[in-house]
């Protein structure tokens, strides 16, 4: 379990054959975070809070029995394709940074164990949600990185 913990952490951190996240959100121009190039649905910004707010909801279902999951697909994309704001957009990047330092603290604790049933849950494990925030930021990331190249603006 040892082994498949440290995996899980490792893939958590990101990187290997995906592109990580801070190189993905890194220098990245302010008057570019709000388009959408070539019929693109979502701008950066878009990409940016949905990953925040995806992996924000399984770190808390995680952990708390109480967490209500905001309504789908509208609460987990935001309808204005421009941060309000450059803070919005660092503390978007930031809130992101801590909730996944978060859930690889959740699932480096040797106390839990990955492959029992999220008593709250309807069959889920830490290591299913930890293979869903792997498997989702890499899709969302490669959108990211996609999205930056048609913008001309890749690598940051």
């Amino acid at each position: 379990m040892d082994s498949l913990r440290a995996q899980l952490l490792e893939y958590l951190k990101g990187g290997h054959a995906h592109a990580e996240f801070a190189d993905a959100v890194k220098n990245l121009p302010p008057e570019f975070r709000g388009k959408k190039p070539n019929g693109s649905p979502h701008s950066a910004w878009q990409l940016l809070e949905h990953l925040r707010i995806a992996q924000h909801d399984v770190l808390e279902f995680s952990r708390d029995a109480h967490h209500i999951s905001p309504p789908w697909p509208e609460g987990y994309w935001p309808t204005e394709p421009a941060p309000p704001s450059a803070e919005a957009w660092d503390d978007s990047i930031a809130a992101f940074d801590h909730d996944l330092e978060a859930f690889r603290h959740l699932i480096g604790n040797p106390k839990l164990d990955l492959l029992a049933k999220i008593p709250h849950g309807t069959g889920q494990t830490l290591f299913r949600e930890a293979m869903l925030i792997v498997d989702h930021n890499a899709y969302h990331l490669g959108q990211l990185v996609l999205l930056r190249n048609q913008l001309g603006i890749w690598p940051g």
